[in-house]
């Protein structure tokens, strides 16, 4: 087994934990819970369950966006088609000036 293969088993293991550990919170919380001296009821509980992984994949998605805008909007544009066709045809003309040259030597 490779190095990359033992990292891909391992995070494919955590993930399959984390999504039953998620799933068992959300189906299974107590009437009542207290958390940081507060006493959140079922309901709130489970808002949070669910507010806050669609938070953080919300800031995730919104990140790759802006990280996408951007690399856009600091790249360069690329050149026109006309120019490399132009380009292409000098470098062309190019190495058959040299071939004659060489022929003629």
């Amino acid at each position: 087994m490779s190095k990359d293969q033992a990292i891909g088993g391992v995070i494919f293991i955590v993930c399959v934990i984390v999504a039953i550990g998620y799933f068992v919170a959300l189906a299974f919380t107590p009437d009542v819970i207290t958390l940081l001296g507060l006493k959140w009821d079922i309901w709130h509980a489970r808002v949070a369950l669910i507010a806050i992984p669609m938070a953080i994949a919300l800031i995730a998605i919104l990140g790759i966006g802006a990280w996408i805008g951007w690399t856009m909007a600091t790249t360069p544009p690329p050149k026109p088609i006309e120019e490399l066709e132009a380009e292409e045809k000098k470098e062309e003309e190019k190495a058959e000036e040299e071939k004659t040259e060489e022929k003629s030597k």
